[in-house]
This record gives structure tokens, sequence and C-alpha cells, in this order.
């Protein structure tokens, strides 16, 4: 009996690889879905044929690729994970898998992954990149181990000399920086974007005629804010100082300039003895580095300051509001201040006043523009 079940069970195994043999597929038909990139129709179409109990490698990988290209990531790792615990050193299948869950958010998963593909093979360069990519904060050891390890495999790749010469540079270590992206830049002399790279680097660095040289040839294909700025700052370090007048005013031109931009400008001009310009490109500086919602802070401020009887303070913070921008919610804030707090009629009319030739709007400010209106009534008749 015992035979007989033996017997039984290997015709069983046989028959079923044989029926397995039997599902043919049209190599013709998946060829063409392919050819013209219709990968959820191939995948559909696969699974038809063996359906979902499947424990042959290649077709667990063929499954898996459908569904991973059909953008359907679900279905991808359900077949990568099968083909997985058959054969779990495939470094494709580890490299789908760590793939799949980055873009679905798992990166802890996806680091595991990765993390075998480095024990099986600890000198490749694409498993060290995407495992820097894992990590968003550029200050994170585990970001600076994995790009120095991609990099020390292939220094002539762009986007990690880029990211590890970011590092640097947020180290202030611009000598590293430099020399990570000048090798690079070497290897792939036509790479726009690394050449970009370097210039504030080389501006650091003091390596001016480089910069003016590198940059004047990259404006030729067209401006660049970011090369415009590096460009001009190398002429003036260069005492060149007209020209880069006439770099950092195309910057105004496309709105582009900050503080920076404009503090180099008047510095420019300053050195050029035009005094005039150079005071109106240092008031302009000014004016970059204030934040239009300065005003807006001083009024919260002063406000917090009343709610909390600091009346002193209050009164302080109200009125540097007004150094920066006489705003119409200042004047307010400052005519109710002096009208219910400090019990001072004269000096809120005079508020008052002011916060009614400041223009508030008729139909934000309705209610206040109302009432001062009236309390100025009642105080010139007070008067």
């Amino acid at each position: 009996m015992k035979h007989l079940f033996t017997l039984l069970g290997s015709v069983i195994l046989t028959l079923t690889s044989y029926a397995q043999e039997a599902k043919t597929v049209d190599k013709e038909k998946l060829f063409d879905l392919y050819q013209t990139q219709r990968y959820a129709d191939a995948a559909q179409y696969l699974k038809g044929i063996y359906g979902e109990d499947v424990n042959d490698f290649k077709i667990l990988s063929q499954m898996g690729y459908c569904f991973l290209m059909a953008g359907n990531n679900v279905e991808a790792e359900k077949f990568y994970s099968k083909a997985y615990t058959l054969q779990p050193k495939n470094l494709s299948i580890l490299f789908s898998l760590g793939s799949i869950n980055t873009k679905r958010g798992n990166t802890e998963k996806a680091k595991l992954y990765y993390g075998e593909i480095v024990a099986i093979d600890s000198n490749n360069f694409s498993v060290y990149k995407l495992l820097a990519n894992l990590y968003r904060i550029p200050t994170d050891s585990l970001k600076l181990f994995y790009l120095l390890k991609a990099n020390k495999i292939n220094p002539a790749e762009g986007d990690v000399a880029v990211d590890l010469a970011g590092i640097y540079t947020t180290k202030q270590a611009y000598e590293k920086a430099y020399q990570i992206l000048d090798i690079a830049s070497k290897a792939d002399s036509d790479n726009l974007i690394l050449q970009k790279e370097k210039l504030p680097i080389a501006n650091q660095l003091k390596r001016y005629t480089e910069v003016i040289a590198a940059g004047e040839k990259l404006l030729k294909d067209g401006d660049d804010a970011g090369v415009l700025k590096d460009v001009a700052k190398a002429y003036y370090y260069t005492k060149k100082y007209q020209k880069a007048i006439d770099l950092f005013k195309l910057l105004e031109k496309v709105a582009m300039q900050n503080e920076a931009t404009l503090y180099y400008t008047a510095l420019s001009y300053r050195a050029l003895k035009n005094y005039q310009q150079a005071a109106n490109y240092t008031k302009k500086t000014i004016e970059e580095a204030i934040s239009p919602n300065t005003p807006s802070y001083y009024a919260l401020l002063g406000l917090v300051y009343e709610e909390n009887n600091q009346l002193s303070q209050a009164n302080s913070a109200y009125k540097k509001g007004l150094q920066f921008n006489a705003a119409p919610n200042l004047y307010y804030r400052l005519a109710v201040f002096y009208d219910t707090k400090l019990k001072q009629s004269g000096n809120a009319l005079k508020y008052y006043n002011l916060y009614l030739k400041s223009k508030p709007s008729v139909t934000d400010d309705k209610a206040e523009l109302k009432f001062v209106k009236d309390r100025v009534a009642q105080l010139n008749l007070a008067d």
C-alpha cells in the first residue's frame, strides 16, 4: 500500500509538471505587448496563462517585471517576493524589491534588501547610490558613508559627485568638494550641471580666473541666475567692477536679485566712486534684507506685550514696526493703545488720523474704519 501511494504521488507530480509545460505562451504576442509598452496587458496575459500559484523562478520574475513596469507595485512585490523565496541571493530580484519598497515609502524594508546586495557584492556602485538616496538629511553620517563608497567605485558618476560635494560644501570642506567635482567634470566635459556646481566652490577657493573662464562659456548657452551670480562675484574680486555690475543688473532684469547680489552691486559702485548709485544699491540691499512681513511681526509682538500689561515694551514694539513700514494696522494698534491703555487722547487722535491717511482697505478694514472715524469725531468734540 505504501508503494502504491508513493507511485501515485509520483504520477501526480509528473502530470502537474507536464501540465505546466503544456501552458504555452504566444511569444509573438508577448513581444508585441513589450514593444508597445503595454505592460499591464502583458502582466494580465501571463497571469491568465500561469495563474497565481506559480513556482517557476523565471515566470515569477517575468510577471513581477511586467507588473512593475505597469506601475502596479502591489502585484509586482507579490511575484518578486515569491521569486525571492526561491532565489534569495538573486541581485535582480533584490534590486526590484528594494525599488518597489522605496516607491511605496517603506524605506526600512528597502534598506534591508539593498543591505543584502552589499553583503553579496560589496563593490556594487548602484546599491551604494540607492542606499545614499534613502537618507534624506544631508548631514546623516550613513548618507556620507554610502556616497563615499559609491564615489570611490565610480568617481566619474555625476549625481553622486554632486551630492557628495554638496555635503562637503555644507561642512565648508571646499577643497574636497572641488576635487570631487573636478574629477567628475573632467570625465564628462559636456556635463553642464557639474560645471555649474563647481563655480560657487571655486569662488570660495578664490579660483576667480577659472570661474570667469568657465562661467562665461556656460553663459553662451543662455543666462543662468546661479552662473551670472558666480561670474559677477568673480569679476568683483578681480576688481573688474563694471563687468560685475553689468552681470548683477541682468539678474535684476529677471527679478532674480537677492540681498547678496545687491550688496555686491553697491560695493562695485563704491569701488568706482559712483557714490550715488552705491547709496541707491545699499538702500535696495537693506530693503531686500527686510521681510515684507516684519511690520506684522512687530504688531503681533506689541499686542502680546499689551495683553500681558507690559505697556512700555508694547509701545516700543509698535513704533519699531513703523520704522520698517508705515502699515495701517500698526497705526491702528498704536491709536487704540494710547486711547484705551495709556489714556492719552492727544496721541490717540494723532495715530487715528495717521491711520486714516495710510489708506487702509475700505473692504477688509471696513469695521476698523467706521470705528476710527466715529472715535475721531468724539475726540474732536471733546477738545
